[in-house]
Parts: structure tokens; sequence; C-alpha cells
């Protein structure tokens, strides 16, 4: 059997609060606090964490570099990390019976499209962290992250930049 997920590159907006000048009044949380829970069953594969270069200043060509294995941003070339949240993709998994399951990241490149452009960069060199084939006991979950390369060009046009990729996780 084989599972699929999807993950989605997301630019995340930044929001800024002000301190209340009055301490007798009574605020609200903005934003609203969200519960929620995933249950994973088991021969599933879920997305925990979406893929995030965070912001980058370009002024040139270069590349940005996630680690999966320590979540570290690097970058060369003509970009500079400006901060946000970058992050590998983590993705959640869990067997049935004791089995060895194959993990699967794509082998070719992505496209991520400017949101309200045509403007494209690509991303590549995915990398998983630890072996690609787990060994799990009966009813073990188990999570993974993927990290990967993104190529920027010179004169990248400024915005936020999506897309998708597939991890595949092939249970026995």
């Amino acid at each position: 059997m084989v599972a699929m997920c999807r993950t989605t590159f997301l630019g995340l907006p930044l929001l800024l609060l002000a301190a209340a000048a009055d301490a007798q009044t009574v605020k609200s949380a903005v934003p609203r606090a969200n519960a929620q829970s995933v249950l994973v069953y088991p021969l599933t594969v879920v997305t925990k964490n979406n893929m995030d270069f965070g912001y980058i200043s370009v002024l040139g060509a270069g590349q940005a570099i996630i680690d999966p294995n320590t979540s570290a941003l690097s970058v060369s070339g003509g970009i500079t990390p400006m901060g946000g949240s970058p992050r590998p993709a983590t993705f959640a998994g869990a067997a049935r019976s004791a089995a060895v399951v194959n993990l699967r990241v794509p082998n070719q490149p992505i496209t991520l499209t400017r949101v309200g452009g045509t403007e494209t960069m690509q991303v590549r060199n995915f990398t998983l962290q630890g072996n690609d084939k787990r060994t799990l006991a009966r009813l073990e979950s188990f999570e993974f992250n993927v990290g990967a390369t993104l190529v920027v060009n010179a004169g990248q046009a400024e915005g936020i930049y999506t897309g998708t990729f597939d991890v595949l996780v092939q249970y026995p």
C-alpha cells in the first residue's frame, strides 16, 4: 500500500500587536486561539508542517538550502536570509503491524509560482531526514523531515511563491 501526502510552500504574513495603553481595558486575543488535533490512522501519512524558506532578500542569483536534520537554513550567492520561520516539511505516519516502510521524496525539481503572477523558481535536491527505510513495531508512529534547495534567479520578482510536492510512504 502506498500513502501519499502533498505539502505546500507558504509565505507567512507578519502580525504586529500594539500594547494597550490602559491597563483596565479587557481585550480578547487577536487573532483568536485555535484548538485542533490530527488523528493518524495506520497505513497513512499526513503533513505536520509545510516547508518554508522564510523571508529572503535578493541581490543576485543564489540558493537557499534547508537541512532536514538540523532545520537550519543556509544561503549562497546573492541572497540573504531576512527572518521568518524557515523549516523543513514534517510528515507523520503510523504502522499497523511490525514492518519496514519505504519513504520517497521527489527526485525531480518542482516549480514555485509567484502568487498573483507568472514568475517561477525551482526547488530541487530534496533530502530526507534519516534512512529511506524505517523498521517499525506494531502500531508505532513515526515522523520525518524533508529539506530541499531553493534556486533563486537574478532579478527574481518580489512576492510570495508557492508550490506543492508529493512524499510517498510505501507500507507492506
